[in-house]
Parts: structure tokens; C-alpha cells; sequence
């Protein structure tokens, strides 16, 4: 291994991988946190003149080892004597290598995603340290100063250790309600790069989905939302631009297919799941050659089974718009009308622009234009408000 972007691939894949050991060895996040970079510091010195070593994620871990009990030696605040006893005895085994070498993200995942946080924190960690993105980084993704995401980042880490929560999964019968946690705060983290253009946020979502899914690949639901996630991926389209007006021949047809085999690795066997469902619509979209000869029928289904799995305001707003394809925009209109006093689609932006599309449609221009202005009022980044923008001056100036 000899150029740059090898070796920044190395880092960026060994260091969810070593923060998530330390943190489990040591039971302190920050001290993982600190170590790991030194440990790639010191690799940024000495590989370009002695060469990457064979397992470059072995020469890491014992790197960051010997720093820790470093650290820990000289810090008689932090330090135990137990502590030590505990590093000095783990010191004298043989390095893992290969395929050998310990997988401890999972346990970073369940914590980083532990009920006991907020669900803005969960993903802040998240991306903190299994993304490896900096707290500036981290920052610029929720559009607030560094210093406020620093705050956070270290109230988080605070919780986890007042909480005392633990660096371990979660026992079986514990999984089923913690691993929607999990799944969610990747999901997350892909919306947030799809609907701000930040493609690094959702390449980064993809890359911990695979990674969840290559450590738990007994669960369908993470094979579901991987499945999801290089779906919509696949379009490379900002969300707030309808289908009809995506060019289909610029999507990536290997994602696609990727993802459709996952949908039916999913889907097989078992009751039918949340993000399951939700990659096979959006399997279906991805497949037709163009609007009109998608299969909406079929998709109005799966939006039945979503409302029978996981009913929501938003899922209901979907269905609707799929039900305006497969009967016509008056129909769809009138189940989006049934959803007006919905608490959680007043300060939705999709809400009013989906029934200004479907007004626009039935030749109620007047009242298109009313309803893509309260989208407008809502949006929340400059992808949509332009999006919206160029739909009014469209309107206005087809008369």
C-alpha cells in the first residue's frame, strides 16, 4: 500500500474499529477518543518512511495501547492502579491480526445510540465516533457554531458516564428494543446529508449501515435499511425534486441492483418490517423506466402494509401521493385533505407542496401557488426553498 487514499481508507475504516475497543477496554470515551488520533498521528510519521506494516489495524491498536497506559501512568487523577493492572495484562497477549482482530463497533453503535441519551445526541456521537468526523465537521452537518456542538458532544459523553451506560450489546432480549435505536440514528444521519446535499453525510450513513449489517447479519431490518439507503442513493437527486422530474438516466444502476437484492433478502421470511417495505417501494421506483410505467398499484400496497406495520401521519401523506398516481390527483387531494389537522404535518414542508403539486394538476393554479408558498415557509434547507421557488415562478408565469 503506497498512495495517500489508501491509507487514508485504512484510517478511516480502523478508527470506528479502534475508538470502539479502547472505549470498551478502558470505559472512557474521551481517552479512547484522544489515544486513537495519536496512534494515527504517529502512523502519518512513521509509515511514509518504514512502510505500512502487513496489518496496519494490529499496529494501531498496540500503538494506541502503549499510549493509553502512557497516559494513564502519568495522570495520577485518572489513573487506578486497577486500571493499569488491567491494560499491563492485556499488553502481554499476542496482537490480534486479520480477520481475528476483535469487532467491537457494535458495542459502539448500542452505546452511542443508548435510549438514555437524546435523539439529537445519539447521532451527534454517532458521527463524532463511529463516522470519524471532527466536532467542526459535525458542526457544519447541523448548521450550528463548533462551540455549541462541542458542548453537546461532551454533555453526551457525560450522560454516558453518569448513566454508567455500558460499551457491550445488548443481551438478546434486550435487542429488539434497542436495535430500532440503532437503525434510526443512521437513517438519521442519511435524511440529514439527502436533504441538505451532503452527499459525505450519506456516503458516511451507507458505510455504518454496511457495517451494521456485516455485524448483524442475522437482522433483516438492517439489511432492509442498507437496502433503503443505496435506493434512494442511487437517485443522486436532491429530495426535495419530485420523481417526475429526475433524469432516470443518471441514476447508478449497480446500487440499484445491490439494493433490490438486498429488498428480497429482507423480505424473506418473517413478518414483514419497517425499513424492508420502504426499500421495496423504493425498488419499484427505481426499476421503472419512467412515471407512468411504475407499478403504483403495487405501491399503494406496500403503503397499506406500512400502515398496518407503522402507522404515521407521514406514511399516510405518501400513500396519498401514491394513490393521486395510481386514481388521479382529485383522489389523492382528498386523502391529503383528511390529514390537515395532523399535529405533526403543520410544520411539514412536504405536506402543503404535495397538495400544491396535486392542485397544480387539477388546474387550481391560485391555490397551488397559496400552498407551494407555505411550503416555502417551511423548508428548511436551500435545496427545497429553490426547488419551491422555481415551481411559483413557474405557475405565476405559465398565467
Amino acid at each position: 500500500m503506497s498512495s495517500g487514499d489508501s491509507v487514508e481508507a485504512v484510517f478511516r475504516e480502523e478508527h470506528g474499529r479502534l475508538l470502539a475497543a479502547l472505549a470498551r477496554r478502558f470505559g472512557d470515551l474521551d481517552l479512547a477518543e484522544e489515544v486513537t488520533s495519536e496512534a494515527i498521528e504517529a502512523a502519518l510519521v512513521r509509515w511514509p518512511v518504514d512502510g505500512v506494516p502487513p496489518n496496519p489495524g494490529a499496529w494501531l491498536m498496540t500503538t494506541a495501547r502503549r499510549k493509553a497506559v502512557d497516559r494513564l501512568r502519568r495522570d495520577a487523577v485518572l489513573a487506578t492502579r486497577l486500571a493499569v493492572l488491567r491494560v499491563e495484562a492485556e499488553r502481554a497477549a499476542p496482537p490480534p491480526a486479520g480477520d481475528e482482530f476483535p469487532d467491537e463497533r457494535l458495542q459502539l453503535f448500542f452505546t452511542c445510540a443508548h435510549p438514555a441519551l437524546a435523539a439529537e445526541d445519539r447521532i451527534t456521537l454517532t458521527l463524532r465516533c463511529l463516522a470519524g468526523l471532527t466536532t467542526p465537521e459535525v458542526a457544519r452537518a447541523f448548521l450550528v457554531p463548533t462551540a455549541t456542538m462541542a458542548k453537546r458532544i461532551t454533555r453526551a459523553k457525560q450522560r454516558i458516564r453518569d448513566a454508567r451506560i455500558p460499551f457491550r450489546v445488548p443481551d438478546p432480549d434486550e435487542l429488539p428494543d434497542r436495535l430500532p435505536v440503532v437503525l434510526h440514528v443512521i437513517y438519521s444521519i442519511f435524511t440529514e446529508g439527502y436533504a441538505a446535499k451532503r452527499a459525505d453525510l450519506a456516503d458516511e450513513a451507507i458505510r455504518l449501515a454496511r457495517i451494521l449489517r456485516r455485524l448483524a447479519p442475522a437482522e433483516p431490518e438492517a439489511t432492509g435499511l442498507l437496502a433503503l439507503l443505496l435506493l434512494v442513493h442511487a437517485r443522486r437527486t436532491p429530495a426535495a425534486v419530485p420523481l417526475a422530474e429526475q433524469d432516470r438516466g443518471t441514476w447508478d444502476r449497480d446500487l440499484i441492483a445491490e439494493g433490490a437484492a438486498l429488498v428480497v433478502e429482507a423480505l424473506t421470511g418473517g413478518p414483514p418490517r419497517f425499513y424492508a417495505v420502504q426499500a421495496a417501494i423504493a425498488a419499484l421506483h427505481d426499476e421503472a423506466p419512467d412515471l407512468e410505467s411504475t407499478d403504483w398499484p403495487q405501491i399503494v400496497a406496500l403503503y397499506d402494509v406500512l400502515m398496518a406495520i407503522a402507522p404515521s401521519p407521514v406514511v399516510a401523506l405518501n400513500r396519498a401521493a401514491a394513490v393521486a398516481m395510481r386514481d388521479g390527483p382529485a383522489a389523492g387531494l382528498a386523502l391529503l385533505d383528511e390529514l390537515a389537522d395532523e399535529p405533526l404535518l403543520r410544520g411539514y414542508h412536504p405536506y402543503p407542496a404535495s397538495r400544491a403539486d396535486l392542485l397544480d394538476r387539477l388546474g387550481r393554479r391560485g391555490e397551488a401557488v397559496a400552498a407551494y408558498r407555505d411550503a416555502l415557509r417551511l423548508a428548511g434547507t436551500d435545496a427545497e426553498r429553490a426547488f419551491l421557488t422555481r415551481r411559483i415562478t413557474a405557475i405565476e408565469e405559465a398565467g
